[in-house]
């Protein structure tokens, strides 16, 4: 029987209570996020036949953007931030209706934190209404204490780690909101993909991401290789590559599975097939710094191949 390989977290190294805390996080959002991208088991079986290694580049989070109740990238991104990461660049999605920041740990082997949220104030009224709405039904926010315990983690005993986790775990797996509406959930598609996706999703993880150079085999060794070995078994892939050869930055990824998602029908709880996530290869590469004149790796997101990567959640209705 092919034994797969471990998490893409197992290998990272920790050198402190917070930092083993990240990763202890991010495998159990790889857990549920694993259990459901059946596409994951198609490239683990690959990365272990072929002898290569993976790493997990960057997780990506959407969000509503709101005053009332608080909601956004800050609402999530506080969990990471008292955990020692920093926001490192802004981006505008204009035609999404979408701001967004990414968030680097200062170990630079851990995963990137991409966080999203919609302005939902641009929206037509009928579709603010449906998420203003939902929000009027948002769970608590985590309180300060819950952030003042993970930045002192070392003072803390391990079944108090162990609490926390959970609780962190379940702050992203738990909708935050009562299930929605059939009706409301199709309307507020037509408008905007995005907002019906968080709508039934909340702050699930949207995607995980391989990243390409750590494969360090040559069968494996690039972005079109690894998207032909991944067609060859099966795996349905995005048409195009974004970025063409020699951008510092080339990404793909998977079609989106399809989960069934809790929906209210005439007053009664029934489901139906939406789209959850997808798995993403990003391929970085070198480029020419102009103040020193040294080739450095680009560790950044470009907002054009982002806003297509948005899209492969779109679902026909």
């Amino acid at each position: 029987m092919t034994q797969i390989p471990l998490g893409p977290h197992h290998a990272l190294h920790s050198k402190n209570a917070s930092e083993r805390f990240i990763l202890n996080l991010f495998d159990r959002l790889w857990e549920k996020f694993r259990s459901r991208v059946s596409y994951v088991n198609n490239y683990e079986t690959l990365i272990h036949e072929a002898g290569a290694s993976f790493f997990n580049d960057h997780i990506a989070l959407r969000t509503f953007c709101s005053q009332n109740p608080l909601a956004g990238i800050s609402s999530i991104s506080r969990i990471f931030e008292a955990l020692g990461y920093r926001g490192a660049d802004c981006y505008n999605f204009e035609d999404k209706h979408l701001s967004a920041i990414y968030f680097q740990h200062p170990q630079p082997s851990f995963p990137k934190v991409f966080i999203s949220e919609l302005r939902t104030w641009e929206l037509k009224p009928s579709s603010k209404h449906i998420i203003h709405g939902a929000l009027k039904t948002h769970r608590t926010n985590l309180p300060e204490s819950f952030l003042t315990d993970l930045h002192h983690l070392k003072t803390k005993s391990e079944s108090s780690r162990a609490s926390l986790l959970e609780e962190a775990v379940e702050f992203f797996h738990e909708l935050p909101w009562h299930i929605p509406e059939k009706s409301d959930l199709l309307e507020l598609n037509l408008d905007s993909q995005y907002a019906a996706w968080v709508l039934v999703h909340g702050y699930n993880v949207n995607h995980f991401t391989s990243l390409i150079n750590s494969h360090k085999v040559p069968a494996l060794d690039d972005i079109e290789k690894t998207t032909d070995a991944l067609l060859k078994a099966g795996v349905p892939m995005k048409k195009e590559i974004e970025g063409v050869r020699g951008s510092k930055l080339r990404q793909t990824a998977t079609e989106a599975v399809l989960i069934d998602v809790p929906v209210l029908e005439n007053g009664k709880m029934t489901k139906i097939p939406w789209t959850y996530a997808y798995f993403e290869l990003a391929q970085r590469d070198t480029f020419k710094d102009l103040g020193t004149g040294k080739l450095l790796r680009y560790e950044g997101f470009l907002g054009p191949q982002a806003t297509n990567l948005f899209d492969m959640t779109k679902i026909a209705t």
